[in-house]
């Protein structure tokens, strides 16, 4: 994604990895910065936004493609 500010390729990997990673990516980044995350397995449909629902970051965009779904998170 061109207007991220750091990505994270998590593709190939099963929940809870995608997630694991995710938090952190974010624990050590400022906060107000866009993440593209890319995974594969479907679980993170459901786990990617608990988890940044729970941790109180937002999830501004979601799109599938193919077998890969690409997350734009924005830490709060």
């Amino acid at each position: 994604m061109a207007d991220a500010d750091c990505t994270l390729d998590v593709s190939g990997h099963k929940c809870p990895i995608p997630v694991l990673r995710l938090r952190r990516l974010l624990a050590k980044e400022d906060r107000g910065i866009l993440v593209a995350l890319t995974a594969t397995d479907p679980m993170t449909l459901i786990d990617v936004p608990n988890f940044c629902r729970e941790a109180g970051h937002k999830v501004e965009d979601i799109q599938e493609s193919g077998d890969q779904i690409i997350y734009i998170i924005r830490k709060c």
